[in-house]
């Protein structure tokens, strides 16, 4: 089973055309009671410079065989973001075909385990921790403490409770990030069945979940803060490096400039983490 792309269009589309009213499109405003939220769908293809009917088509569901013009058109129309404009894109290009296994080749878990100052770790798009070196492992032992394997950050995310309680300093934005990239995720790969079984078991688990993805936002990885209450170390501020490894792969590498609080931390962290591979020697 996967995800269903028409459906997917539709409620995109739909969502985006949603949120602009006429007169952050430019266009004229006529009368004071607008049935509809946002812009009209006439006006939509007025903007982006096709046919009614077209246009109709494209939020029915049909995006196959639209040009890439008509596709720029139309994410400028709808004022799509940079992330949106990709997502759109995959929804009208994807091919009947299932995702292919990636897998982390041993010369980037060697890389990982040269990196002796910075927890860097890699994920797929479903945010499965498919390899990390020993700080990573210190740094999210929360995460890995679910013995379910590859452990996976989305899932601690929502139902873990010590996620929000804990964890994130800023777990509101972590929580729709998640959801956004998982939602981009789907627009590359709806025919992953483990991504489509992962939404599931969070769409039935979680009601934060379902209303962030019934948003229908999307978001690239990028780079940034991310704020962290370590059980052991405490609060952590640390700058986030997001790199592609493979296709498909993510390299995240946390890091902190010297003499902050964030690099005491870290060396507090790799000294814990030594001590506790101590232990189980």
């Amino acid at each position: 089973m996967a995800i269903d792309l028409r459906t997917e269009i539709k409620e995109f589309l739909s969502s985006r055309r949603a949120r602009i009213t006429p007169s952050q499109a430019g266009l004229p405003v006529y009368g004071r009671n607008r049935r509809v939220k946002g812009l009209r769908r006439e006006e939509v293809a007025l903007l982006a410079g096709v046919s009614v009917d077209y246009y109709v088509r494209m939020e029915r569901g049909s995006l196959a065989g639209a040009s890439d013009a008509v596709l720029l058109s139309l994410a400028t129309a709808l004022q799509l973001d940079e992330a949106e404009r990709d997502h759109l894109f995959h929804l009208a290009r994807q091919t009947p075909t299932g995702a292919r296994a990636v897998t982390v080749r041993p010369a980037l878990q060697q890389v990982l385990d040269a990196m002796t100052e910075a927890p860097a770790w890699i994920c797929n798009g479903r945010y499965d921790v498919l390899a990390a070196n020993h700080l990573a492992r210190a740094l999210y032992s929360p995460v890995l403490a679910d013995p379910r394997r590859p452990a996976n950050t989305a899932r601690f995310v929502y139902l873990n409770p010590e996620a929000a309680e804990i964890f994130f300093v800023d777990y509101d934005r972590i929580a729709a990030d998640v959801a956004a990239k998982l939602r981009m995720e789907a627009g590359r790969n709806p025919h992953d069945e483990k991504l489509i079984a992962l939404v599931g078991e969070l769409s039935t688990r979680s009601e934060l979940f379902r209303q962030r993805w019934a948003s229908q936002d999307v978001r690239l990885h990028r780079s940034g803060r991310k704020r962290l209450h370590h059980p052991v170390v405490g609060r952590l501020d640390l700058d986030v490096e997001s790199l592609p490894a493979e296709p498909g792969l993510l390299l995240n590498v946390y890091t902190a400039p010297a003499g902050t609080a964030a690099a005491d931390g870290l060396a507090l962290l790799a000294s814990w983490a030594a001590s506790q591979e101590n232990v189980v020697r």
